[in-house]
């Protein structure tokens, strides 16, 4: 079980590598083909709405044939298919087109693992390996990073996405290899999405999970590499050392939340106190968004730290959700998180294009994403203060 698990974690590297290397690839994809920064940000928000949207029969597919089947035909045809498309792209329309068959490609790959965490572990452990997952997986966001911009400029970003096409298959012939689904629970007890849906105690963390990782892994993964290029003239490596510093902040976060809700004893006010400090992140890149390239890199930076608590959310909902029902709850919750992404990236789109006509400097167009990321929090934080604590 341990060596299925490290090959789903590779998977999930991948799903971190493919939603974040937009960022590095923008200055390419431009120059290449005519990819804008808004064209990219329609083909990113596809990824995360396709992705969102997926984990609905991904769910059902985990209760009825197991995380082994569902992760490996997945991965294999959408994420090594869709980086071969994206590789051949000639329009921005190809791009979008592949990548929202790289988002469903990436779909299964964390909810496969936390599917058989749920199955096979402890509850009291699961927040632990849940953000042990996330936090080696992304090294995706790692990878798409410095390590990326190197690899474009010494073999070209055709050559490169190609190449990671061809990992991609790899990995999901390792998981089709090593994967063991765990034993079925028997019950003759019904239900659907619908039935967690109609939970009340259920919405506040939907809402809080809606608004939780959008900030980090939308400016992440697109918005920081045009930020520190028009407002602090970075290059391409300068960029490739910002987007590194805020995916290893969103690391070490991932790792720090794990073991909170046993040290603390509560998973709903640890929740509480990382996001409202990831507001304030937020609004303080919204005061001062020119002030300095590094002042903006270390707010970047706990902007990461403070939104990695994505796994506690899960755990906090998985301890509501009906056995039978577990990979239709963790992947429902993952719908709104993934999906929360998907959908700050379609709204800053039209924020960065109305804020750039007449914008007197460079920076206000980003500083209106800021304002926006950080007033999502503070809606999603009171919203969540409605929640009920459970850590069983």
């Amino acid at each position: 079980m341990k060596i299925g698990i490290a090959s789903l974690i590779a998977g999930y590297v991948l799903s971190q590598f493919y939603r974040a290397f937009l960022a590095v690839l923008a200055p390419a994809l431009e120059a290449d083909i005519g990819a804008t920064p808004e064209d990219l940000a329609f083909a990113s928000g596809l990824w995360f709405l396709i992705f969102a949207g997926f984990q609905i029969p991904v769910g059902a597919a985990l209760d009825r044939v197991g995380p082994r089947m569902t992760a490996t035909v997945l991965l294999a045809i959408g994420g090594a298919g869709g980086a071969v498309l994206f590789a051949m792209a000639q329009s921005p329309l190809h791009i979008s087109l592949a990548m929202a068959l790289i988002g469903i490609g990436c779909s299964p790959v964390l909810m496969a693992s936390y599917f058989i965490f749920a199955r096979v572990y402890s509850p009291a452990v699961f927040a632990t390996l849940a953000g042990m997952t996330i936090g080696i997986g992304s090294l995706g966001n790692i990878f798409s990073a410095a390590p990326m911009a190197w690899a474009v400029g010494l073999f070209g970003w055709r050559e490169t996405v190609m190449g990671i096409a061809a990992l991609t298959l790899l990995v999901a012939l390792i998981i089709w290899a090593t994967v063991k689904d765990p034993e079925k629970v028997v019950s003759t007890a019904k239900g659907s999405v619908l039935t967690l849906l109609a939970m009340p105690a259920l919405w506040p963390i939907f809402i809080m999970m809606l608004v939780n990782y959008a900030p980090s892994a939308g400016l992440r993964g697109l918005w920081v590499a045009p930020y520190a290029r028009d407002v602090f003239a970075a290059d391409v490596g300068t960029i490739g050392t910002v987007t590194l510093i805020m995916g290893l902040a969103m690391i070490a976060g991932n790792f720090a939340y794990g073991p909170m809700d046993r040290i603390f004893g509560t998973r709903k006010w640890v929740i509480f106190a990382g996001n409202a400090l990831g507001a304030v992140a937020c609004l303080a890149l919204y005061a001062m968004p020119d002030r300095g390239l590094w002042v903006s890199v270390a707010l970047l930076a706990l902007v990461g730290f403070a939104g990695a608590s994505f796994p506690m959310l899960v755990a906090h909902a998985k301890a509501f959700f009906p056995a039978h029902l577990t990979g239709r709850g963790v992947t429902l919750i993952n719908l709104f998180g993934v999906g929360g992404v998907g959908l700050f990236q379609f709204v800053t789109r039209p924020i960065y294009a109305a804020s750039a006509d007449g914008a007197q400097t460079a920076a206000e167009p980003y500083a209106a994403l800021f304002l926006f990321a950080g007033l999502a929090l503070v809606v999603g934080l009171a919203v969540y203060l409605l929640s009920q604590d459970r850590t069983d």
